[in-house]
């Protein structure tokens, strides 16, 4: 690691890791190192740290790494990982206080045993609250917006910031809220139902899952987004990419819009295999897929 980086970052109650490798944090199993590695203590000691920070470095927040794609050449700079400490799940009548590092399953499971409902898709999506807020997460026909009260968050000057439902400005997989906000939790609400009803749901909505989804195997969840009128791995399957493969990695037999990785796959066949499977989309039905997975780091 540059000296440069070493010198210039603030005193932290939380850790640091230099060259720390980031292959075993996200679910795809492969990519390069973060140049540094920084696990806050909590959330005040992450605006500490965004106060104190030169201007100039660059800060990557990861969660659990399930939509993520990280390049083999790794993250320059400084990556952000959230510990468990900030992910506790605290229950407020019918609404629920989540950590930013709190699994979105987690806070299903709560929000079932609490007997709060209009949470249960949560228990399908992969990864944080973190990560959820940024791409606004959803399946079976909810999403994140749908539940959204508001939010807490650290910007890039150390400031805490709440975040309305309007400042957040959700559209599909996407929120406006600035791409340099941390986010440290949100306020969610549901509905108050009978929890072994909710438990139902949730499990039926698990078991359609596994059903259809390589969840086993090692994969970034759903690799594009829907096109408007159209399924993507609906598209995908029509231009013959089911079970098409680039080095080790695959777009699996089971949904086609999961790339795996069956063994050593590189990042680089991973993307080398989504940008193939653009192009024959392209060429098959003139239809342009955007990837959903996110892609940082250098190749």
């Amino acid at each position: 690691m540059s000296s440069r980086v070493c010198y210039a970052l603030p005193p932290v109650r939380g850790t640091y890791a230099e060259n720390a490798p980031l292959r075993d944090l996200v679910w795809f199993r492969a990519g390069g190192p973060a140049e540094v590695l920084f696990r806050p203590a909590d959330a005040d000691d992450l605006a500490t740290f965004m106060y104190a920070r030169p201007a100039d470095l660059r800060v990557t927040v990861i969660g659990v790494g399930s939509n993520l794609l990280v390049r083999d050449g790794g993250i320059p700079g400084v990556v952000v990982r959230l510990p468990g400490a900030m992910g506790r799940i605290a229950l407020e009548g019918t609404r629920i206080r989540a950590g930013a590092a709190a699994l979105d399953a987690a806070v299903a499971r709560a929000a079932a045993d609490a007997g709060i409902a209009g949470m249960e898709f949560l228990r399908g999506v992969p990864g944080t609250i973190g990560g959820a807020l940024r791409m606004n997460a959803g399946c079976y026909g909810r999403e994140i917006r749908d539940i959204f009260v508001e939010a807490t968050a650290i910007d890039s000057k150390g400031n805490k910031v709440t975040l309305t439902k309007d400042d957040m400005g959700f559209t599909y997989r996407h929120t406006a809220a600035p791409e340099d906000m941390i986010f440290v939790d949100a306020v969610l609400e549901g509905t108050a139902d009978d929890p072994a009803a909710i438990k139902a749901r949730m499990e039926a909505l698990v078991a359609q899952r596994e059903a259809t989804q390589p969840i086993k195997t090692k994969t970034g969840g759903s690799t594009f987004k829907n096109p408007p009128g159209h399924k993507a791995w609906q598209l995908i399957d029509d231009a013959g990419c089911r079970g098409l493969m680039k080095g080790a990695a695959q777009v699996s037999e089971k949904h086609c819009n999961f790339l795996i990785n069956t063994g050593n796959a590189t990042a680089a066949d991973i993307e080398a295999l989504g940008e193939e499977v653009r192009a024959r989309v392209k060429a098959k039905s003139g239809v342009t897929l955007e990837w959903e997975i996110r892609k940082v780091g250098v190749p």
